[in-house]
């Protein structure tokens, strides 16, 4: 063999071991889901999410809502939760208004962010309003809570403060570091 013919045998040797080379350090695909796809959307839509003893759990209205495939939660765009008094709760049912939610897989918290608004009545009939940037509701403990700043506005009475732990069956609400402002009534 000529040294031209071993010369082309070795430049074709090196080319393809380049070549195998190239080829098993590529970047490979990621195994497992990619898709970040909803398996289902809702739009303009009412449902009635049931607790795991069948009973009434919320009441949810929205414009919009996707789901989850990989965790099973809910994005939901400006819903509209209705919270039903439990028998013998003190007062009338919740209703809980914000620009996001996010509901768990389980269906036993709720996450509502921006511009929160939750309204009902207490024992009396009177209204509470509660507003509020973030709110975490957990429907079948009938509990809400908060971290971030909290006005409660029942008549006679404005409250301001930073945090929220409430009981929305016995309307029991703890908000520490609070500001009250009384309202005399006209007599």
């Amino acid at each position: 063999m000529s040294w031209r013919g071993m010369l082309t045998l070795i430049l074709l040797a090196a080319a393809a071991l380049s070549g195998w080379a190239l080829w098993s350090q590529r970047e490979k695909p990621v195994s497992g889901p990619t898709s970040t796809r909803p398996d289902y959307v809702l739009n303009d839509f009412e449902a009635v999410v049931l607790d795991k003893q069948g009973k009434e759990s919320f009441t949810l209205r929205a414009p919009k809502l996707t789901r989850d495939p990989n965790v099973k939660t809910m994005d939901i765009t400006t819903p509209v939760f209705l919270i039903p008094a439990k028998p013998g709760a003190n007062g009338g049912p919740w209703e809980v208004k914000s620009q996001r939610g996010w509901v768990s897989a389980e269906a036993d918290e709720v996450r509502l962010r921006g511009q929160v608004h939750a309204d009902s009545t207490n024992a009396e009939g009177k209204p509470i309003n509660i507003t509020s940037e973030e709110l975490n509701v957990f429907p079948d403990a009938n509990k809400a809570t908060s971290a971030v700043p909290v006005k409660m506005i029942q008549p006679g009475i404005t409250m301001n403060g930073s945090g929220l732990q409430a009981d929305l069956e016995t309307k029991n609400v703890i908000i520490p570091n609070v500001k009250v402002r009384y309202e005399a009534k006209a007599r």
